[in-house]
């Protein structure tokens, strides 16, 4: 497998002074393509920023972050948007989609951003929502949909400009136990298909279906290890972070 993500001595600060909260604290992380990663800890951990700071939604304080090789942490504001577009698909808990738009426009959203024609990004998002098995939901506004819906929604979203790495935050901790098992299969058979998958969750069930595990603890990586049946059965036992 071919390394995809290099982050060198990491570190996210945020306040100034005395007041300075250390997120993340020099981590040094290589995610290869095609893996299926789950990040685990307690809240406050670092997890979540971990996750902003891969899905460069947020710039480290110090160290590198090499993304096939190129080092996005010295890029412009405007590259790294258009970077960040192409290269990573985001799945939120809270869905993000546009509340006055069809599920549709939704989709085509992250192709606009890109110059995507309007033609062929119509056809690609009705091509990604009917496979999501939503043909029927084209058109509804996600107050029509529910949340399950809502997040196959989120997921064909994501997959809209053919990025090699999907990021889900929590991506079933708005929906029931049936829902989170559809949502984490289909990001299994993706993964299945080569895209890499990272996902931030504090349920041991659904770090259950990926093949390797970051466990997270005062903004460190603790330990980082594969998924076996005997961690599966440890992390049964164990509820990290409660």
């Amino acid at each position: 497998m071919r390394e995809l993500i290099q982050l060198e001595s990491i570190r996210k600060d945020y306040g100034a002074g005395e007041n300075i909260v250390r997120a993340v604290c020099d981590v040094s992380l290589k995610i290869n393509e095609g893996e299926f990663v789950a990040i685990m800890g307690p809240s406050g951990s670092g997890k979540s920023t971990l996750m902003h700071l891969l899905g460069m939604l947020d710039r480290p304080t110090n160290g590198k972050y090499f993304f096939k090789g190129k080092e996005v942490s010295k890029m412009s504001e405007k590259e790294l948007a258009r970077f960040r577009g192409s290269e990573i698909g985001f799945v939120f808990q809270a869905f993000n989609l546009l509340p006055r738009v069809s599920a549709l426009k939704n989709v085509e959203l992250p192709m606009i951003y890109q110059n995507v024609r309007a033609r062929m990004r119509k056809e690609k998002a009705k091509k990604l929502l009917v496979e999501m098995g939503l043909a029927k939901r084209l058109k509804h506004k996600p107050n029509e949909l529910s949340g399950g819906e809502k997040q196959r929604v989120a997921v064909a979203r994501a997959l809209a400009n053919d990025a090699p790495i999907i990021l889900a935050d929590e991506p079933t901790g708005n929906l029931d136990s049936k829902k989170t098992k559809e949502i984490m299969e289909i990001l299994v058979n993706l993964n299945k298909k080569g895209k890499t998958i990272v996902i931030v969750t504090h349920e041991p069930e659904l770090a259950e279906y990926a093949n390797r595990l970051i466990t997270m603890g005062d903004g460190e990586i603790v330990s980082d290890q594969k998924i076996t049946e005997l961690l599966v059965s440890r992390l049964k036992k164990k509820v990290i972070g409660k």
